[in-house]
């Protein structure tokens, strides 16, 4: 049984499970394939068993339909909108998930958020390059977090998370999303708002809503046109629910101050982004869920699922 683990950026995948209990012959890929179908269909043309990381590496119908070997597909995390699981049910490939840390997106949220409030993009540079004699040691004010608004749109467990950590930091905490009632929102001990209060109130607009058709591009010239100057919009959810050309075009503007961006149309992030050209964006690359603790959890279930699938009995079925 041949075995490809995706898109091992850091090369840690081989350390963090113990894939020599599994009775076939695991290839690690620590490069992007790329996005072309060809390409990644001829890398993988010959493995029965591959592990996909998130999202990174698409599995589309035409690129399952391409892969006559493909037995078991495997996915970190329990959902992977970038897999056609009709299609996978369709050519009896097995599809199956692992289980996750429920923290890590919510301390990377807040990392963006501190990093963007304290200006850390520009002083953390400041200490790090020569300086001319005549240059600051400090270059920028930071905004102070205790007493503004932080804005959570959409208040699931992450969204939760993160308003929770705002109250410890004294802020006044609102939050809004189609189907978020005032009771749930007082639940979590925050405020209720429609649309426009949540982008017009926030001086920190964190988004953490679920990728569907209704939220594809939620965020766009209207909202973006709502926030007050020196706001800070944060994105460690899902690229799409924001119009890459509404945001570029506002931050051109100055409203908002600054983007704190973990997740991008097409990633990895091309050199040529206009989001890269843009000042006021902060982008990490889609770090949200990429810790330690996480990819132990990870790649350990993985394992299990490859040998409970080999036994006969597969586990953490999402096809």
């Amino acid at each position: 049984m041949r075995i490809a683990i995706l898109d091992d950026y850091q090369n840690a995948a081989r350390s963090l499970a113990d894939w020599d209990s599994l009775p076939g012959e695991p290839t690690f890929f620590t490069e992007f394939l790329g996005h072309d179908d060809d390409t990644v269909c001829r890398a993988l043309q010959d493995f029965e068993v591959v592990v996909a990381m998130r999202e990174r590496t698409p599995f589309t119908g035409t690129r399952l339909r391409s892969l006559p070997n493909l037995k078991l597909l495997v996915t970190t995390g329990m959902r992977n909108a970038s897999i056609d699981l009709d299609a996978a049910q369709e050519l009896g490939i097995t599809v199956c998930g692992t289980a996750g840390s429920p923290t890590a997106a919510a301390e990377h949220t807040w990392a963006l958020i501190l990093a963007a409030a304290r200006r850390l993009d520009v002083e953390l540079f400041s200490v790090a390059r020569p300086r001319a004699a005549s240059a600051p040691w400090q270059q920028t004010l930071g905004t102070g977090l205790s007493g503004k608004t932080l804005g959570v749109y959409g208040l699931g467990n992450l969204g939760s998370q993160i308003a929770r950590i705002g109250q410890a930091f004294g802020m006044r905490v609102i939050a809004h999303s189609q189907n978020l009632t005032t009771a749930r929102a007082a639940e979590v001990g925050v405020e209720w708002v429609d649309q426009d209060g949540l982008f017009a109130e926030s001086d920190v607009l964190t988004i953490h809503l679920k990728l569907s058709e209704r939220t594809t591009k939620v965020v766009g010239v209207k909202q973006l046109a709502l926030m007050k100057p020196g706001s800070i919009l944060v994105n460690t959810s899902r690229s799409p629910m924001i119009d890459e050309d509404a945001l570029v075009e506002a931050l051109d503007t100055g409203v908002p101050f600054l983007a704190a961006l973990d997740v991008f149309d097409e990633e990895p992030l091309p050199s040529d982004s206009r989001l890269l050209q843009t000042p006021g964006v902060i982008a990490t690359p889609h770090l949200g869920y990429v810790t330690e603790e996480q990819f132990r959890i990870f790649y350990t279930d993985a394992v299990e699922d490859i040998a409970a699938w080999s036994a006969g009995a597969p586990t953490n079925l999402l096809a």
